[in-house]
């Protein structure tokens, strides 16, 4: 059985939101529909579509199809984890490394993977971008997402994937989704090997115009050929990258 349309821009999507204002946070819930339908969520954790299972419903429909089992799935900037919950059940005996530098999401992260028994799933509380060391960090005013800034109000670890798949510390991916609201850049300049040696899928989410430009000549550059998924706003916009060997 399919649930019908719960996204934001359907009506019935509307009209389901109107009382969610009332739900109590922290209440572990189903999420209603989508691949990860069944799975227990937190309330309050993050928007009301991730346990109604609207969130960036394309976008998860595309992994859905994407992702194979015994692959390496990458999730950076895993937020509270409804990407981790989704690529840990696709890849099956594989594995995910989760990427989140954010004091408050590490804890609902963590806690989302202990509900649904997906211990195929390793936490790294890291910020990738093109340095190893400590950067500034600032989070956003409703604490669910922050990003790499000069001046934050917080110091995070900093890593670049080059430096953790040369070291051994993780293995090279299959998959990566990337979503650093605005360091996608750095990230990707930080992961020059990877992606040239293991061409690895990327589902990426830009933040800025001047971002996604440089980040699809950087892509490019390196023999990927880019579609764009869903939507596209002024701000943002969702890209499936992809070498054709």
């Amino acid at each position: 059985m399919n649930f019908p349309n719960l996204s934001s821009e359907s009506r019935l999507g509307r009209l389901a939101r109107l009382p969610l204002a009332l739900v109590p946070s922290e209440l572990i819930l189903p999420i209603l529909q989508g691949p990860l339908r069944g799975k227990r969520w937190i309330s309050g954790s993050a928007t009301h579509g991730c346990w109604l299972g609207s969130y960036e419903y394309d976008k998860q429909q595309i992994i859905a199809r994407e992702v194979w089992p015994g692959s390496v799935f990458y999730d950076i900037g895993a937020n509270v984890g409804f990407y981790s919950l989704l690529s840990s059940l696709l890849v099956g005996y594989g594995k995910v490394f989760a990427f989140e530098p954010a004091p408050r999401n590490l804890p609902y992260l963590r806690r989302h993977l202990e509900l649904n028994h997906a211990g195929n799933v390793e936490v790294l509380p890291l910020a990738i971008s093109n340095t190893m060391g400590q950067a500034h960090f600032q989070i956003e005013a409703s604490g669910l997402m922050g990003h790499l800034a000069e001046g934050g109000s917080t110091t995070v670890a900093t890593a670049t994937l080059d430096s953790l798949v040369e070291s051994g510390r993780i293995a090279p991916p299959n998959f990566i989704k990337m979503d650093i609201e605005g360091a996608e850049l750095l990230a990707l300049q930080g992961s020059s090997q990877v992606f040239q040696r293991f061409h690895p899928v990327l589902f990426l989410a830009t933040h800025g115009a001047d971002v996604e430009t440089e980040c699809r000549e950087l892509l490019r550059k390196w023999g990927y050929d880019l579609k764009e998924i869903g939507g596209k706003s002024s701000d943002r916009n969702e890209l499936l990258a992809k070498t054709p060997f």
